[in-house]
């Protein structure tokens, strides 16, 4: 059976020092704010070393850390989050029968644009950095896609 991993409530929040504490007694100092996810927020970390020979790693940090030279506990507090959950809004939207009924149709025409422009037609990255590039480099690839469509019904009347 999985040990349990701790998780932010489990951990005590010392408004003096501005830190937390870990279940082990530990100090997680704050670092810096962060912004993951268009979630914004404060990280908390243990000083390098302590984490490495705390009897409760197992059940607070990951695999990936645990296996490092020294271990740090990181925790990360939301304190405004991203208002709307696409995902959910999304889920919601499939779980009706008349939006799962125009899904299927957009599958069966968008999917294929994707399809063609990321196989056919090779793009399976962009060359170009910066927003504006990406989006001149994609329409440049919907344009040729658009052209392709358009070409075997001309070839089809030429050919009659």
């Amino acid at each position: 059976m999985e040990k349990k991993k701790y998780t932010a409530d489990d951990f005590t929040y010392d408004k003096g020092k501005d830190c937390f504490i870990c279940p082990n007694g530990k100090e997680l100092e704050y670092k810096n704010d962060v912004t993951l996810r268009n979630n914004s927020g404060k990280q908390y970390r243990a000083k390098s070393g302590v984490c490495a020979n705390c009897p409760l790693i197992d059940n607070c940090i990951s695999g990936k850390s645990k296996g490092k030279k020294n271990p740090v506990r990181i925790l990360y507090i939301a304190e405004q989050k991203y208002k709307d959950n696409l995902s959910e809004k999304m889920k919601e939207k499939i779980d009706n029968p008349a939006y799962r009924e125009l899904y299927s149709r957009r599958m069966q025409i968008i999917e294929q644009a994707f399809s063609d422009i990321t196989y056919c037609k090779g793009m399976n990255r962009f060359t170009l950095r910066g927003e504006k590039k990406v989006n001149i480099q994609w329409k440049l690839f919907t344009i040729v896609h658009n052209i392709g469509k358009c070409i075997g019904p001309l070839r089809e009347k030429i050919k009659a």
